[in-house]
């Protein structure tokens, strides 16, 4: 096999993974009634030490999301009385995210409904399945952040 035929695997590995996030998306939109990214935020949010809060830099480092995304659904959570941006007490000019109480109470009623879906999602797969494929995944998002491209300049008109 040439280096050229070899190209369809990482193409194809890649396509996967794209569609997977799309479908993961689409059926916690569907099933959950909420987005992933609400998803998250409850999870980071809802962890033992992070009662008063985490910084909205923060919480995009450990979310791997835009600025501009995260304050989107931050907006929609804060109308939903899920999440409350507080002052920082060692920063003026910063805010923490943390849950409210009703947050709390919505993420812990939606414990459940996580567990099943995590239950029909990794359905066939044994536990060893899991182990791998968690690490693979951490490997892959490992080298995908040390990836550096060479600047490739704009197409010359014709």
């Amino acid at each position: 096999m040439t280096q050229l035929d070899s190209g369809g695997i990482p193409n194809r590995l890649f396509f996967r993974l794209f569609q997977t996030g799309n479908v993961l998306q689409r059926q916690v939109q569907k099933e959950m009634g909420i987005s992933t990214v609400q998803w998250a935020v409850l999870g980071a949010l809802s962890r033992t030490g992070y009662e008063q809060g985490v910084s909205f830099n923060e919480l995009t480092d450990y979310l791997v999301v835009s600025r501009q995304n995260l304050d989107g659904v931050l907006k929609r959570m804060e109308r939903d009385d899920h999440v409350v941006r507080v002052p920082h007490p060692e920063d003026g000019r910063a805010r923490l995210v943390r849950l409210t109480e009703t947050g709390q109470t919505y993420w812990n009623n939606l414990q459940e409904r996580i567990q099943e879906f995590y239950s029909q999602g990794l359905h066939g797969f044994s536990f060893d399945d899991s182990v791998s494929l968690l690490h693979y995944l951490n490997k892959l998002q490992g080298t995908l952040t040390d990836i550096t491209l060479e600047p490739t300049k704009a197409p010359e008109p014709e």
